[in-house]
């Protein structure tokens, strides 16, 4: 049955409900609600039903039951380096080497860019190391969400190994299969590497405004306030008081890295492990590309667990019965971003079954000029991410369709189609507040959730546009006869060009007008 233009009311209704009231969790179950209720034939039993039956699919689902765990692992890994000592440590070291704001940023951003196997434990892993450092500079929780969301993503989306690597080849595969294409997928994944212009424009960005501190739109006022009164978390939580365990003295920086240093080479193993590496005669790219990357992650951090374990009590720097205690409060943890990712989940089923996602690329992607189809493609990728709140479950909605159009109508444009449909997955995910790695981005950096997603999206938005631009550069000089690397290049070097301008331009406005957007006083 197709539903119309009532498929975009219950992404429109979590994501309003979300900016209004600021609680996400009712206004994703309020979403859930309302699609169900237009599934049911608008019968409220029915609706109340159908929403419990798919929660309850999507949480017994392996995938995201493999995710779960993972999270409750890492959850428990986090607490025991904490109380180990080694996230204090570490953050001794680094003050010390730090001199600066900026130095603190960069740190955190090229510690994004080091774990770059999985967003979600970029978003954890670099939130917690991170935060002691960037909370001594005064720089605004706001801000390192922003940094930790724009270098998980981006950095995942272009390693040739990461967990979405995985999902990117498997549903460029199938398609490729269905239509006769005979291009490797994980070739045609490495190809789509430099013309992802949203996500080199992003970390190019992350880069300059860290070291210039350009600070505009709501993140001006919440760096405002961190810097002159050292209020990190911004006003709606001045008057709160963080609880910290008891920690170790005895803890060092190994007991820290160690663990992240584990976790990420388990994780490397599991991946080629669960796809067949080690049983099978296959090359290690191989197994990758068919790995289990839930699965793989949940072993890995099993094992890390176990790795940090092993070095804790045999040094006693953790005792053996503070492990009840770090059980419990590592899951404790990882309860809100579990619930949230379980609703947030839940609606995505809700919304897979209305077509949302399929009714807006139909809708609205008409046959205009060849030239304009790589950025029909981004926009689409944008509006769909944005609405579903998933960068993944986009891939799967338009990386298929993207291929018709181009098997169809341009073939000379399958590549730059492609890449411009993750670009814009991404920047979709990165401005939903219903998105996963949104979600835990804030719960990462210790950010309020809706603080992060009015904060990033003026910076997230910047760069679309510039990428955008860049796309259009492209189509057009395809359409005119460059060969794809000259396209390349040039669109590339548009894209990051222009950038470049607009945020001298900003750091110029906000450096004349301040935060508040109103002229300084010069002092004569």
């Amino acid at each position: 049955m197709e539903y119309g233009w009532l498929t975009i009311i219950p992404p429109l209704v979590a994501i309003a409900l979300a900016l209004i009231t600021k609680q996400v969790i009712v206004s994703l179950l309020i979403g859930i609600l309302s699609g169900a209720f237009i599934l049911t034939g608008f019968s409220p039993l029915g609706a109340v039903s159908l929403s419990a039956l798919t929660m309850w699919e999507n949480v017994t689902d392996p995938w995201n039951l493999a995710i779960l765990i993972f999270l409750v692992t890492l959850g428990i890994l986090t607490y025991l380096m904490v109380i180990a000592g080694g996230a204090a440590a570490y953050g001794e070291w680094a003050t010390k080497r730090i001199k600066s704001r900026a130095g603190a940023q960069l740190a955190s951003l090229l510690l994004g860019i080091i774990i770059f196997i999985d967003d979600y434990f970029n978003c954890l892993t670099v939130g917690t190391v991170m935060t002691p450092v960037t909370d001594r500079f005064r720089v605004s929780r706001a801000k390192l969400a922003y940094i930790i969301d724009s270098t998980a993503a981006p950095v995942c989306v272009l390693a040739p190994v990461s967990s979405w690597v995985v999902t990117i080849m498997s549903t460029m595969g199938d398609k490729f299969k269905d239509v006769g294409i005979t291009l490797e997928p994980f070739t045609a994944f490495i190809r789509t590497l430099p013309m992802n212009l949203y996500a080199w424009a992003t970390l190019a960005m992350v880069a300059f405004v860290a070291v210039t501190e350009l600070d505009f739109g709501p993140m001006a006022h919440f760096e405002g306030e961190a810097k002159a009164t050292g209020n990190v978390h911004g006003p709606k939580a001045s008057e709160e008081k963080v609880r910290l365990p008891k920690i170790s003295k005895k803890g060092t920086v190994p007991d820290l890295v160690v663990p992240v240093i584990g976790l990420i080479a388990f994780a490397i193993i599991m991946m080629a492990y669960t796809g067949g590496y080690f049983v099978e005669n296959i090359g290690f790219f191989d197994a990758i590309k068919n790995t289990d990357s839930a699965t793989a992650l949940m072993y890995a951090g099993f094992l890390a667990l176990a790795l940090a374990l092993v070095m804790f009590i045999a040094r006693g720097v953790v005792p053996i019965a503070r492990l009840p205690e770090a059980v419990w409060q590592g899951f404790l943890s990882m309860v809100p971003a579990m619930l949230i990712l379980c609703f947030a989940w839940t609606i995505g089923g809700v919304i897979s079954e209305l077509g949302t996602g399929l009714f807006l690329a139909t809708r609205v992607g008409q046959a205009l000029n060849p030239a304009l189809y790589p950025v029909i493609m981004f926009l689409l990728a944008c509006i769909i991410a944005f609405a579903t709140g998933t960068s993944w479950g986009t891939f799967a909605i338009m990386i298929p369709i993207a291929i018709d159009f181009s098997v169809l109508l341009a073939p000379d444009l399958l590549i730059v189609m492609i890449a411009a449909v993750l670009a814009g997955a991404v920047y979709g995910d990165h401005c939903s507040p219903i998105s996963d790695t949104t979600i835990l981005s804030s719960t990462g950096s210790g950010c309020n959730h809706i603080d992060h997603v009015s904060t990033q999206l003026p910076y997230a938005t910047v760069s679309a546009v510039m990428c955008g631009i860049g796309y259009i550069v492209y189509g057009f000089m395809a359409q005119a006869g460059a060969s794809q690397a000259t396209a390349t290049v040039v669109s590339l070097l548009v894209t990051l060009g222009l950038l470049g301008l607009a945020l001298k331009g900003l750091n110029v406005f906000t450096a004349e007008t301040g935060p508040d957007r109103r002229p300084r006083r010069r002092v004569a």
